[in-house]
């Protein structure tokens, strides 16, 4: 029987994620939460597909939400010892996109907050796209983490200047 205990969404996460994301016909955000993480199985399933390695596992994430292509949005377990709400947040595309989003679930709340999906702050160099704060998530954001507001750029510059070895480390990884 698999652990499960370590997959529940953390509360604050579960609410921004109860929020509805707007498409919008490619102006808003491309975004389709899980109700839960992935299981260890269908995580460590993906992972091996996505590096083409199939000696990884996915210990290492808890994938919460994909884009409508099927890049996934996931804490990246990286800081040991610390809870997982501590956690960057990262996106890995189905093209092969990769990015950390935020340094912790908090900034996460803010980028979200913002008008930013996971694909969306991955993929900021994308002309033409504007964002559209959203007041319910800004609510979310104001809730649980009040004291970290902050604008969706500075939480995605924060985290790449964090882990700015991200790309690298999981494209080592690829087979």
């Amino acid at each position: 029987m698999t652990d499960t205990s370590d997959r529940q969404l953390p509360v604050a996460l579960a609410a921004a994620l109860a929020v509805p994301f707007d498409y919008d016909d490619g102006k808003g955000i491309d975004f389709e939460p899980f109700p839960d993480f992935r299981s260890a199985e269908d995580t460590t399933d993906w992972f091996r597909a996505w590096t083409g390695n199939t000696e990884l596992n996915g210990d290492d994430f808890r994938v919460f939400g994909q884009d409508g292509t099927g890049g996934y949005a996931a804490f990246w377990l990286v800081r040991p010892g610390r809870p997982l709400t501590e956690q960057p947040v990262v996106f890995l595309g189905s093209e092969g996109e990769t990015g950390v989003l935020a340094r912790d679930l908090d900034d996460f709340l803010w980028l979200l907050a913002g008008g930013f999906g996971p694909w969306e702050a991955a993929t900021s160099y994308e002309h033409g796209w504007v964002p559209r704060p959203n007041p319910k998530l800004t609510a979310v954001a104001e809730r649980f983490a009040p004291d970290r507001q902050q604008p969706p750029t500075a939480v995605i510059e924060q985290a790449a200047r964090e882990f700015p070895d991200f790309d690298d480390t999981i494209m080592d990884l690829c087979r």
